[in-house]
């Protein structure tokens, strides 16, 4: 059984006395991703942590600046990675969740309102 993720463990979290901050709902999801996946035994906190660490540097050494804003950015990298190594999802289902945290992130980016409310398309 998985044990409670130690979030200390992870590089640059951005968090608060009360646990993790989000600058928009896309990051949200992200991380939840993640903790749920985590929770499901899909695997150790340790192999997360090593694989979003691996993210950050790979990003730092392509001229990302590391001012904290690219933060979410890393873990969607990393999520994808893991789930490609671990064969956990279908690909094609991976690439939708993947478009839809895009395009929450591309909605939300440069916005100070979160929550406005799309076009329905039925």
């Amino acid at each position: 059984m998985p044990t409670d993720p130690d979030l200390t463990s992870l590089p640059n979290l951005p968090q608060d006395e009360d646990g993790p901050v989000f600058k928009a709902p896309w990051q949200a999801h992200a991380f939840a991703m993640v903790m749920k996946l985590h929770e499901g035994g899909c695997f150790t906190w340790d192999e997360w942590a090593t694989r979003l660490s691996e993210a950050i540097k790979q990003a730092q050494a392509d001229g990302d600046p590391d001012l904290g804003n690219t933060y979410y950015e890393h873990w969607l990298v990393a999520l994808e990675g893991i789930i490609e190594e671990k064969d956990l999802l279908p690909a094609a289902l991976i690439a939708e969740r993947q478009a839809s945290i895009k395009a929450e992130h591309a909605q939300s980016h440069g916005h100070e309102h979160s929550h406005e409310h799309g076009h329905d398309h039925g």
